[in-house]
């Protein structure tokens, strides 16, 4: 198979090292790919939302498979634009995709169909939210509607931090035409629990669990960010918690197929796991990043198999086997992140720190210079991944991963996985 994949990050750069482990693969393209996909793809100049150009290219190319990384192309119809060229493409089409890139369509649909959320209003007028806001006072949750790079949501902890939210996201439109709407939404309490799904339809395949860390600084302090570490399994979920999320996903899916929706690719549910049970945060129509980076080391299956059956049906016949090894990375990211940040630092010891034994190193960020040397290209640029025995033994070898890298301006999180190993 010639496959194709579309994205620039560390979640596409471990799609591309375990696709690449396929005996089905024969050619492994990525559009537009960063230094180290390039070690494993021929990387392609296109940008991830150039929709028309990389139809072409599969077209010309003769793609057998495209598998799409990053949410802006998916919400933006890219799937749509492929069937309708007779082009195979992994991921939910431009009504499904609604699901990450409208959080209305999304508080909605779990609303009308009864699925576990935070109770939330909605509204498209400033004043309007800030008359609301004052009624049911703080803590509280305030997101724009759009698609805002993992930045749009914003726990607020008084009033005014709240109201200063709406101005923001409304009236001053930092995250653009993302924010004509917002959803003011009661604040959970609890933890946080990743959980990706293979679907095709009504049918679904969990896969392993995964816990990420949202915040920049130790202690889960600081601003929040795309992910600056992760790990799997959780040792939070049990056979309940199992049943409860499955229905979760479920009560989804058959309010997606009663509104007209067919879901295909992978579902990925943002919870909170509350005294209540589990609740939604939110929904992402593509896989999680940095939490791809530790499910898909610790799968024993061909991920192309498992995507073809997500796209053509025959879910529940697959085999999912996953390795007894845990896995944790630690995302190294530049000084500033999530802030502004500095490119084009140099990094240096990759090959030492991928030396070890059971060690990946996922750029993020990353690009060669003119010189032929591997720099600094974005916000989050490595993904440190270890596999160990236990959560512990993976965290150690992560961490001693993580000390043979440098750049100038490097920060990362020491505490990640922490929660797990005392658990």
């Amino acid at each position: 198979m010639r496959i194709l994949i579309i994205g620039s990050g560390g979640r596409e750069h471990a799609l591309a090292w375990k696709i690449a482990q396929s005996p089905r693969v024969t050619k492994l393209f990525c559009a537009p790919g960063n230094a180290g996909i390039a070690e494993l793809a021929e990387t392609v100049p296109i940008p991830a939302m150039e929709i028309d150009q990389l139809a072409a290219f599969a077209s010309t190319q003769k793609i057998d498979l495209t598998i799409v990384g990053p949410e802006g192309p998916l919400c933006a119809g890219i799937v749509d634009v492929f069937h309708s060229q007779g082009l195979r493409i992994f991921g939910p089409n431009k009504r499904a995709a609604q699901l990450e890139g409208s959080k209305v369509f999304s508080k909605k649909i779990l609303l009308k169909y009864n699925v576990p959320t935070a109770a939330a209003a909605i509204f498209n007028n400033a004043d309007d939210a800030r008359v609301h806001l004052r009624k049911v006072g703080a803590p509280v949750v305030v997101k724009a509607d759009g698609l805002a790079a993992g930045k749009g949501v914003i726990v607020a902890s008084s009033v005014a931090e709240a109201e200063q939210a709406i101005t923001e996201i409304m009236e001053r439109k930092i995250f653009g035409a993302a924010g004509a709407q917002v959803i003011l939404e009661q604040c959970l309490h609890g933890e946080e629990l990743s959980v990706m799904a293979l679907v095709h339809g009504q049918s679904l395949r969990i896969l392993a669990s995964a816990q990420d860390h949202k915040r920049a600084l130790d202690g889960d302090r600081g601003p929040n960010t795309g992910g600056m570490g992760a790990y799997s399994p959780t040792p939070l979920l049990d056979d309940r918690l199992n049943a409860q999320v499955a229905g979760i996903f479920s009560q989804t899916l058959d309010g997606l197929q009663a509104e007209g929706i067919e879901y295909r690719g992978v579902l990925y549910a943002g919870l909170m796991i509350t005294e209540r049970g589990p609740q939604v945060l939110e929904f992402n129509c593509r896989f999680g990043d940095p939490e791809t980076q530790v499910v898909l080391p610790r799968m024993d299956f061909d991920l192309v198999d498992a995507m073809e059956a997500a796209i053509d049906g025959g879910l529940d016949r697959l085999p999912l086997e996953w390795k007894s090894d845990a896995a944790v990375c630690v995302v190294m990211a530049a000084g500033g992140y999530p802030g502004a940040y500095e490119r084009d630092q140099p990094i240096v010891g990759l090959k030492d720190a991928a030396a070890l034994d059971k060690v990946c190193v996922f750029h993020g960020g990353t690009r060669r210079n003119a010189s032929g040397q591997i720099v600094t290209d974005g916000g989050r640029v490595l993904g440190v991944t270890a596999l160990g025995g236990n959560i512990e033994k993976a965290a150690q070898r992560a961490y001693e991963a993580v000390q043979r890298i440098h750049f100038d301006g490097a920060q990362f999180r020491r505490d990640i996985a922490a929660r797990a190993i005392r658990t």
